[in-house]
């Protein structure tokens, strides 16, 4: 089956042609399948914002293409409307993004720009409350009365709401508590589960990437550095480091050992930090 998204040699320069001229995306090309969840790292500054707002047409490349289901994404301004509800984008702290009078009017506001009807918007509103666990009770509420974690569900359900299907978040645990990291999490892996859908993650915490993401790409300087499974690229970790990333403190510990002459491989969460020293113990899984 064709990827669902392809970026060919993508490019953007800002200021083209100006003494503000620079450079933030250099022939990046990357495709991702139905269902998959991508995580994308890179320090600050290396690209990550530029390329996910290429995505759904928000910015148009300098060069290079954008293709969902293999048409560009360009072709047409229909196809750069649709590319907009197709692929729905979080962009980081959304709860500042909010500005309806009511929670249901804020979730509803995307399936109103589809030009749904009022069944179809009640459906989709009700649903996608549903899958961030926000209770039907606070839909009339203001936003604007919520906690943070719950404004930043609000701001996922909206793009929810959509039903996109690819869906990007660009930090979408920041500045909340560990429960409230948990159960957004816990929400983006549902709406993949039950819609099938792609997921971006954009986040500087590589814990959540390495546990979350099928595959990972790492941005640097304007350039993908890396595009492969979490293994695969966690064996990279001194580069990470080298790269302005922060890799787990599990990770670090690992490679201090292997430094130490211990035969272990990099590890990324603490399951698999335990299953291998209790390897190492020649334990049978008994430590």
């Amino acid at each position: 089956m064709a990827p669902i998204l392809e970026v060919k040699k993508l490019n953007h320069i800002y200021s083209q042609g100006t003494p503000f001229e620079h450079v933030a995306l250099q022939d990046v090309s990357f495709s991702l399948e139905r269902g998959e969840f991508l995580g994308l790292i890179g320090h600050t500054g290396s690209g990550k914002s530029t390329l996910i707002q290429h995505l759904n047409g928000l910015l148009k490349p300098t060069s290079g293409e954008v293709l969902l289901d293999g048409k560009s994404i360009w072709e047409s301004k229909a196809a750069t409307r649709a590319s907009r509800f197709r692929v729905g984008l979080v962009f980081q702290y959304p709860e500042y993004q909010l500005f309806e009078e009511t929670v249901y009017k804020d979730i509803a506001f995307g399936p109103k720009n589809m030009k749904l009807d009022k069944e179809e918007i009640h459906r989709r509103v009700l649903e996608a409350a549903d899958f961030v666990a926000l209770p039907e009770s606070v839909l009339e509420s203001s936003p604007f009365d919520l906690s943070g974690g719950q404004k930043r569900r609000v701001a996922i359900a909206g793009v929810i709401a959509m039903e996109p299907e690819i869906l990007i978040l660009d930090e979408p645990t920041a500045g909340l508590d560990p429960q409230g990291r948990e159960e957004i999490l816990e929400n983006i892996s549902r709406y993949r589960q039950e819609k099938n859908a792609a997921i971006i993650m954009v986040s500087h915490s590589m814990s959540d990437v390495a546990r979350m993401s099928d595959r990972i790409l790492v941005m640097n300087k304007a350039h993908l550095a890396y595009d492969g499974s979490v293994k695969e690229v966690f064996r990279q970790a001194w580069q990470l480091q080298e790269m302005g990333l922060d890799i787990p403190p599990v990770t670090r510990v690992f490679m201090k050992l292997r430094e130490k002459g211990l035969d272990v491989e990099p590890v990324y969460t603490m399951e698999q930090a335990i299953h291998a020293l209790k390897t190492l113990r020649g334990g049978n899984g008994h430590a």
